[in-house]
């Protein structure tokens, strides 16, 4: 049947693959660090992703700058599963290479108690090697035994009442479900959370964007290419933007982003004539910052530097400017109508200049941790009636106790 439309697809059976505690949507930094918590808080969990790698952005995507876990006033605010990530990333680059971005940690954060002066001038970040990278987290999932489906989309949710009873995927193995007991949403574009009918919002300022590796005269070098790009304007930029929900402009940005690429290239090529160059690795994901998000019941905003919020799972700083330091409360990760639902990474809740701020690397890894233990620790009591009514009390103790900072005078010095 049809009409001008729509389609309508025959129903028809969907196969059970297995069953999970906590499913993570999405690989990238979120989903790893969710997973890793989900699983260390004792939750049998699996981990989605649609490509054949981890760490999406940050390893596929070559963006490879692991921005800082510290206020840029000489504080640390972010730490746990966010700092053990940014270790296990520097560890096997000891010196500083410029034109790659690579180098060690600064000394001055390799050990507790740093000169606060010096940690002032160098912020707590790092350059990796996105190759290396991506094959360490895969051996720290399956280290931790944490089973990892690639080449899986998800598609579709199965409610049982206004909870999530199963995911449905796509995969060589067909259109297939998983039953669970608690979703991590760490897709990126709030995939799981639109198709379980939460309240999402979506922007269009994506831009033409690749950072991409080339050869120069036998060295190998990287280029941090993109578009002009303007945060909280809103999201405004020169020239085209792009919508990260709508597949034709997801390939147009991916399209227009080669060309676009290719001709900044040929211009580096111009303006330094005599050099044997060309290029070796480019993007192959969609490079976009923001595209849809949960629209939660608490949204972190620019007036939310140095709030502090009693249900705080984590705290992130600006990594664009000394000073600003964001709490996260659980309120803006966790899904309003689906109980056993929960957000990391791009997906939270965040408003504008400040969806800037979460979106990067650290944040990622911070929300995504909070997110998984929330998840497990929700999957694990089946007297708790939602994740948002979790004891926030037990929920900061627990995160404490792996590392996490929860600590109100870092919010508000």
């Amino acid at each position: 049947m049809r009409n001008n439309k729509t389609l309508f697809e025959p129903a028809h059976e969907v196969p059970v693959l297995s069953d999970y505690d906590v499913v993570v949507v999405g690989g990238g930094i979120a989903g790893v660090a969710a997973a890793l918590a989900a699983r260390r808080a004792g939750a049998k969990t699996c981990l989605l992703e649609r490509y054949c790698s981890l760490g999406g952005l940050a390893t596929v995507g070559n963006v490879i700058v692991y921005l800082p876990l510290d206020d840029g006033m000489g504080h640390q605010v972010s730490a746990g599963i966010c700092e053990e990530l940014i270790k296990l990333c520097a560890n096997d680059e000891p010196m500083e290479r410029k034109e790659l971005m690579l180098g060690p940690i600064p000394a001055c954060w390799q050990q507790p108690g740093g000169d606060i002066e010096e940690r002032k001038q160098h912020r707590y970040r790092t350059g990796f090697n996105p190759v290396t990278y991506m094959y360490k987290l895969e051996r720290l999932m399956l280290k931790e035994h944490i089973k990892i489906y690639y080449d899986t989309r998800f598609v579709n949710v199965l409610k049982t009442g206004d909870s999530i009873s199963a995911v449905v995927i796509e995969s060589k193995g067909g259109r297939q479900a998983i039953t669970t007991r608690a979703v991590v949403d760490a897709s990126g574009e709030a995939d799981v959370c639109y198709a379980a009918g939460e309240k999402t919002v979506s922007v269009g300022g994506n831009v033409r964007s690749a950072w991409f590796y080339y050869v120069d005269n036998g060295t190998l070098k990287l280029k941090p290419w993109s578009q002009r790009f303007r945060a909280g304007k809103p999201f405004s930029d020169v020239g085209r933007t792009f919508r990260g929900d709508s597949a034709d402009q997801v390939t147009q940005q991916i399209i227009e982003t080669r060309e676009y690429m290719m001709a900044a290239f040929e211009q580096m090529k111009s303006e330094n004539p005599g050099h044997d160059m060309f290029p070796i690795m480019v993007p192959t994901i969609p490079t976009h910052r923001m595209t849809r998000r949960l629209a939660g019941t608490v949204t972190l905003r620019p007036t939310d530097d140095h709030r502090w919020f009693a249900d705080c799972v984590g705290i992130t700083p600006d990594w664009r400017k000394a000073g600003p330091v964001f709490a996260i409360p659980l309120r803006a990760i966790a899904a309003v109508k689906t109980p056993n639902l929960i957000t990391a990474g791009r997906c939270i809740s965040s408003f504008g200049d400040t969806w800037d701020v979460t979106r990067v690397i650290p944040t990622c890894a911070v929300t995504g941790e909070a997110a998984g233990a929330c998840a497990a620790l929700y999957a694990k009591d089946p007297q708790v009636q939602s994740i948002r009514t979790l004891d926030i009390a037990a929920v900061q103790k627990y995160l404490r106790r792996k590392g996490v900072l929860i600590d109100r005078k870092l919010v508000e010095q």
